[in-house]
């Protein structure tokens, strides 16, 4: 039976499904509709991307979509291991700029589902790591948007894993939490 784990925020859930192993290797049913269902998710799966770092300390996010192309994301490692970041930006949320950060890997087998309404990232803790994650809504360039990774205000507690963070050009001017204009409010 797969793990939930529904942590501080709400809609930010970790599942572990159980994995089956023999002499072989393993099975896992590493996607069901039916255990998202069971927890309330309302996601509609529109794709699935995949992502590869070389690097340990890659920095991807904090990335979001306005609406219409709001995401939810459904994220999980294929190989090595992250800390995965949710960040809250719903305008009058009790939880308005708080975050969870959690450490998914392959071998823990676990994933994390961010809901849309919350800025998403990642730091690559291992050399080559990969990254599969399911969303709600197709790329809409015009919508993406983009908080920086280490705004003080947000004060995220990013692992220091002894090497300086490998950022894209857009990431490392992303705005301020402050500047940020947020198109989504809490809907209590």
């Amino acid at each position: 039976m797969t793990q939930v784990h529904h942590h501080e925020l709400s809609g930010v859930i970790e599942f572990t499904p159980p994995k089956y192993g023999d002499h072989r290797g393993f099975f896992s049913e590493v996607f069901k509709q039916s255990v998202l269902d069971a927890e309330g998710v309302e996601a509609r799966w529109v794709q699935d991307n995949q992502s590869f770092s070389a690097e340990p300390g890659t920095v991807r996010g904090l990335h979001l979509q306005a609406p219409p192309f709001a995401q939810a994301k459904l994220v999980r490692v294929l190989r090595g291991a992250i800390f995965d970041v949710a960040v809250d930006i719903r305008r009058g949320s009790p939880t308005y700029g708080k975050w969870v950060g959690v450490e998914l890997s392959a071998e823990k087998w676990n994933q994390l589902l961010v809901p849309a309404g919350y800025a998403h990232g990642f730091m690559t803790l291992v050399p080559d790591c990969e990254i599969l994650y399911k969303v709600s809504a197709k790329y809409a360039k015009d919508e993406e948007m983009a908080i920086r990774w280490d705004d003080p205000d947000l004060a995220i507690a990013w692992p220091d894993i002894g090497v300086a963070p490998v950022l894209s050009e857009k990431d490392a001017v992303a705005p301020s939490f402050a500047e940020f204009n947020t198109p989504f409010f809490y809907q209590g």
